[in-house]
């Protein structure tokens, strides 16, 4: 099993300090769902992880990272 790592706090912090919050209503999930997916406890669905780099202007493999440790 891998694990996935992300980029989502370090991006919001670049793209004006974007709290949970604001990302959440972007993208279409609660705060809590973001929080989730931030400490990588939680995977998003494919079309999240998609609306979530879309938000950041990114690529999806610049927003999440994939290694099978």
């Amino acid at each position: 099993m891998g694990v996935i790592r992300n980029e989502i706090r370090r991006l919001r912090f670049e793209h004006g300090e974007m709290t949970q919050q604001q990302l959440a209503e972007k993208i279409g999930v609660t705060r809590q769902t973001v929080n989730a997916i931030e400490q990588g406890k939680y995977s998003p669905s494919l079309e999240a992880a998609f609306r979530i780099a879309a938000v950041f202007g990114e690529p999806l493999e610049s927003v999440f990272h994939y290694s099978k440790d």
